[in-house]
């Protein structure tokens, strides 16, 4: 089976995903990894826990914790509908490097730590994680960052916790394609605010311009700038939530005009920046 790169964008308007299925999902994404953290919630049923080295099957629903660029099993794969899952996916830096560093965050650190070999909870986390991720679905941005807060300090103080010692799996050949696409995707989150020439990251890369573009079209089933430009979009999410004006938000999301950033929001977002703004700050109120 062959060992994919997933790319995660954060949800708009979010500085991490949190994505809610209700039936099964085929994105063609089975065997993956990703630089992301990840929770999977499964209500219920059973099925197969692939994640690195380790292969279990779990029986009355699932809670678990992966870490960084774990390989794993798409937990929908080969299951029928009904199904559910709701999955919450955030990077290491998401509130900068400092924020984790607080002492008031020590149990999350060392969360964090533990996950690389793949965490699995029992029935009363799982039934008390699972309740706050529904919550989570429906409740406005800045209620949701503090329930996250409030999911990852229970996580690392539950006592119903095992260890899977998935290790990182055998990544193969494919071990230096994941530390190229860490280097292209790092090069993007440090100059997006600027114009990413091509070739600067096939540089990067060690690879000509036209055979940089087919590695990144195959490996993230994206063009490098639509990829960048929905990157871009997401930071605007995020700046558009201060006071900054519009056109402040444009230029320091990485758009040259002004007229570019309102087409190309609306057309990833669907809605204006100036709704998108109206409507967030509805939701704080």
């Amino acid at each position: 089976m062959k060992l994919q790169f997933e790319n995660i964008q954060t949800s708009t308007g979010s500085s991490f995903t949190l994505l809610h299925h209700t039936s099964v999902k085929n994105s063609g994404m089975v065997w993956h990894h990703h630089p992301e953290y990840e929770l999977v919630y499964i209500p219920s049923g059973g099925g197969r826990r692939h994640i690195g080295k380790h292969i279990a099957r779990f029986e009355e629903g699932e809670l678990v914790f992966i870490g960084p660029n774990l390989p794993h099993l798409s937990f929908s794969y080969g299951r029928q509908d009904p199904y559910e899952q709701i999955v919450l996916q955030l990077r290491a830096d998401m509130m900068g490097e400092a924020f984790w560093q607080l002492p008031e965050l020590a149990a999350v650190q060392q969360l964090f730590t533990r996950s690389h070999q793949g965490l699995s909870f029992g029935p009363e986390t799982r039934a008390s994680v699972g309740a706050a991720l529904r919550e989570m679905i429906t409740q406005p941005s800045f209620q949701r960052l503090l329930t996250l807060l409030q999911v990852l300090q229970q996580l690392a103080e539950a006592p119903d916790v095992l260890v899977l010692h998935a290790g990182s799996g055998s990544l193969g050949k494919y071990g230096k394609e994941k530390e190229r696409l860490n280097q292209i995707y790092h090069h993007i989150q440090q100059h997006y605010g600027r114009t990413i020439e091509v070739a600067e990251l096939a540089d990067l890369a060690n690879l000509s311009v036209p055979a940089f573009c087919s590695y990144f079209k195959k490996m993230t089933g994206q063009t490098l700038t639509d990829f960048v430009q929905e990157y871009r979009v997401n930071q605007a999410c995020l700046l558009l939530l201060t006071e900054a004006p519009i056109t402040d938000v444009s230029y320091a999301s990485g758009f040259n005009n002004l007229s570019h950033f309102n087409k190309t929001f609306r057309k990833i977002s669907g809605q204006s920046p100036s709704a998108y703004r109206k409507q967030k700050m509805s939701e704080l109120v």
